[in-house]
């Protein structure tokens, strides 16, 4: 950064908007949004990035500009609309259609409004291409509540749900006519646009003159929507993500420093193991892609291992992951985190070890949240120190650190953890539900799930299945079934078997039983 630049920066205010990033040429390479500026453009000149892009685009910025708008919904549009004009080559973004969205306002007498990803020649008029999806969608919601609008392309009988919730004018309910509908289109568009200056001024306008023709309803009505777009300024629509995003990196950064790791770790792996007493064995692995959740990549395994043995579990789940079928199938991690201490954190690694893999892990401890780490070959064994932070040697090969509970590395690490724990816990519940809603009829031969239904279904429950004539459950899965079905509940076993035979659930038992079956 230069001087002059450096200087510049001082004076970016904190306030909503979009800015400009010039390369020496004075041409713009990139466009962004923000919903405060000078966060946000700081944050790109700070000493390290995880992105390999934004290390490009800093390298190539000479100069940087920005203009302030009076809401984060004016910075949405308005950023579309300079990124469909000057076509930065940094907004690569727009070159992935997975990522780009517009608004589309088809051409029917009561125009509907839709998002798509791709505009088509269909004399539809189409605001974007817009890179926040989720921005995109809480802007239009709420520029929804002061100009409703039609979004069902087949119109119902009567008028809909959102038409009495008063987010669709109701033109099948005959509320509105097709002139008065393309009015509040019109001012949409408008907005869309970025042209919300001219049109507040002209809905002042008309609220003025609805107000000298002492058409009160009107005028109160336009009065309303210009306090509701004046509200906008208070609502957030984007900067909860952006500050997410800025310690997002900052602790990756920081989680890169403590580690000594050469690079920021954009794939982190996390494992946890869950079971209820020894019972329904889970292992879950949850993967972080540059900070965010990777629902996609996720694992969840049923171990093998029986018992209560979260050791075990974890050597298990962690050579399973590592197999040479799923290493090449779901590739390397840049850094492992293991839900528990040092015993499972030594499980793991042990694994590694043994399959010749050299990738960076730690574990984090619930009580203290400590962070644990294997003491790195070439430290001495002493404690050493970061920022005030200290690692402290827990053994011969091992060192763990505390992290203060306003630290971004520690709530990234957190989460993370936090995440794998629900994915295991969803799946063990799971498997415990599963378990639970197994019947007697189960276990016999020749039953399937649809004959198990038609028996439920004619008799009520495993009780009612044992209760009934042998001509009934012929009657109802034939003959041969019916003979196993009451072998097996000891109706119609041999006196000698049925003498030897398991004691049989107590009839509460099977009725609980019956009745989550069905």
């Amino acid at each position: 950064m230069t001087e002059a630049l450096r200087a510049k920066l001082k004076n970016l205010p904190a306030e909503p908007g979009v800015y400009f990033h010039r390369d020496a040429g004075h041409k713009i390479i990139y466009i962004g949004k923000a919903a405060v500026l000078k966060n946000r453009v700081m944050s790109y000149f700070q000493n390290k990035h995880r992105d390999p892009k934004t290390q490009l685009l800093v390298a190539d910025i000479a100069d940087t500009e920005w203009i302030t708008v009076g809401s984060e919904v004016e910075a949405l549009f308005l950023e579309s609309e300079f990124i469909k004009r000057y076509k930065p080559k940094y907004n690569i973004d727009l070159k992935d259609d997975k990522n780009w969205l517009y608004v589309k306002i088809s051409a029917d007498d009561f125009p509907v409004v839709s998002y798509v990803r791709r505009p088509m020649d269909d004399k539809a008029h189409y605001y974007g291409p817009f890179t926040s999806t989720d921005a995109l969608r809480r802007a239009m919601r709420m520029l929804r509540k002061v100009f409703p609008y039609v979004t069902h392309a087949n119109w119902p009988k009567r008028g809909c749900l959102q038409y009495h919730l008063g987010l669709c004018p109701g033109p099948e309910a005959g509320a509105i006519t097709a002139t008065e509908y393309r009015r509040t289109i019109r001012r949409l568009e408008m907005y869309l646009r970025g042209e919300q200056t001219k049109l507040m001024t002209a809905i002042e306008k008309d609220m003025q003159t609805a107000a000298r023709r002492k058409q009160f309803e009107q005028a109160a009505h336009l009065r309303d929507q210009l306090h509701d777009l004046r509200s906008f300024g208070k609502q957030m629509v984007f900067g909860d993500r952006e500050a997410f995003d800025l310690t997002r990196d900052q602790a990756l950064v920081g989680l890169a420093e403590r580690l000594g790791l050469p690079e920021p770790p954009r794939r982190i792996e996390a494992y946890d193991i869950s079971h209820l007493g020894g019972v329904d064995n889970v292992a879950s692995m949850v993967v972080f892609t540059d900070g965010v959740p990777n629902r996609d990549e996720y694992r969840r395994f049923s171990m093998r291992l029986k018992g209560n043995d979260d050791v075990g579990h974890m050597r298990e789940v962690i050579s399973r992951r590592f197999s040479a079928k799923n290493l090449t199938a779901w590739g390397k991690p840049d850094l492992l985190l293991i839900d528990g201490g040092q015993p499972q954190l030594a499980a793991a690694l042990g694994v590694l070890d043994e399959l010749g893999l050299s990738i960076p892990a730690v574990g984090l401890a619930k009580r203290e949240e400590e962070l644990i780490r294997r003491r790195p070959a070439d430290r001495p064994i002493s404690s050493g120190r970061h920022e005030g932070e200290a690692w402290v040697v827990t053994g011969a090969d091992y060192e763990s650190l505390l992290l203060p509970a306003s630290s971004y590395v520690l709530q990234l690490l957190q989460r993370v953890r936090d995440e794998a724990h629900r994915f295991a816990i969803t799946y063990q519940s799971l498997l415990r539900g599963k378990r639970q809603t197994r019947s007697l009829l189960d276990d016999i031969p020749g039953v399937g799930p649809a004959t198990r239904k038609e028996l439920i279904r004619r008799f009520g429950s495993v009780r009612g299945v044992r209760l009934a004539s042998a001509e009934e459950l012929a009657a109802a899965v034939g003959a041969a079934k019916a003979q196993a079905i009451r072998e097996a509940l000891g109706q119609g076993a041999p006196p000698a078997a049925a003498e030897s035979a398991a004691p049989e659930p107590s009839e509460a038992a099977t009725d609980d039983m019956a009745i989550q079956e069905a």
